[in-house]
């Protein structure tokens, strides 16, 4: 998908432009290979800065190119996917390209909430000739949304938590251990975006205004808090994951010593059975009450044998 809007000088007012003119902000989400080959030569840029971001793999950076004065920023952002029954959180690369003082590019996989928070209010706080700016509220969006997902991830871990405590099912175990991995990727995305925000706001990668160095400030700040939030509730999420792992195992134990025991009473009348069914002479085989004096036997055995283990706490 390709789209263009273009900011009025007089009125402030951005609006979608089909036509590439300076100040524009073109936006390519999983952009096919025309649309990249059309932006590409009306931009007269290279195409590695677009492919670069759509590498799912690729990491947050700053990539500088002086033949062409273009500047690439690559953040990772947080999105959700969905997996089978459930939503799973991931993160993914988002290309922000700055070319030339002539155009503003941003490139994504796929749809995104942070480019569509851009989009709502009819684009009232998009002025697409203030590259900086946008920069700046894209690095700011990103964090706030990291923070506002990573307080969901806390919220699903405690409702699994809560159907653990009552029942050990596979279902939430799962889930438990996705919400972790999730905690990972979001923790070390934030970490690499904070390097991307310290450099631009060190290395005057590009020109800051004194408004503009208060709104890095605040999404760096927002920021470091993230990655405050992810490290305890990844903390937090592994005690919980260790403290099931040995719940289940001390139950999976207990189950096995309630069988054993269970095997070991009933093994009595069998041993008993077993004596008196040999073909050979046996005591009460000519005992018109042999049959009911051996089972009363055997049940005498089985219960005094049930009242030991039970002392034991072999049957709890």
């Amino acid at each position: 998908m390709l789209e263009m809007y273009s900011t009025d000088l007089q009125t402030n007012i951005t609006q979608k432009t089909e036509k590439y003119q300076k100040g524009n902000w073109i936006n390519l989400v999983a952009p096919t290979e025309e649309e990249i080959q059309e932006v590409c030569k009306n931009l007269n840029i290279q195409e590695d800065f677009i492919r670069y971001a759509l590498d799912s793999e690729e990491k947050a950076r700053i990539d500088i190119e002086e033949d062409d004065n273009t500047i690439l920023f690559i953040v990772d952002i947080p999105i959700r996917e969905k997996e089978g029954d459930s939503l799973i959180y991931s993160t993914m690369p988002i290309g922000i390209i700055f070319v030339r003082d002539d155009y503003l590019l941003t490139v994504s996989l796929r749809k995104n909430d942070i480019i569509q928070s851009l989009n709502k209010n009819n684009l009232k706080n998009v002025i697409t000739y203030k590259k900086s700016r946008f920069l700046l509220q894209i690095l700011y969006a990103n964090a706030s949304l990291y923070l506002t997902w990573l307080k969901k991830i806390n919220k699903e871990t405690e409702i699994a938590e809560s159907v653990l405590k009552n029942s050990m099912k596979n279902k939430e175990l799962l889930q438990l251990l996705s919400l972790e991995k999730s905690l990972v990727y979001f923790t070390t995305s934030l970490k690499s975006n904070e390097l991307v925000m310290e450099k631009t706001m060190r290395g005057k990668i590009i020109k800051l205004y004194e408004e503009d160095e208060d709104i890095l400030e605040d999404a760096i700040i927002e920021n470091k808090q993230a990655i405050e939030m992810a490290k305890i509730y990844s903390d937090i999420l592994n005690g919980t994951m260790d403290a099931y792992a040995s719940i289940i195992s001390n139950n999976l134990n207990g189950v096995m010593k309630f069988l054993t025991s269970i095997t070991i009473i009933l093994a009595i009348p069998t041993m008993v059975a077993s004596y008196w069914g040999m073909n050979v002479a046996v005591p009460l085989q000519d005992n018109p009450w042999g049959f009911a004096i051996i089972l009363l036997f055997s049940v005498l055995i089985g219960i005094i044998a049930t009242i030991w283990l039970n002392k034991k706490n072999m049957l709890k």
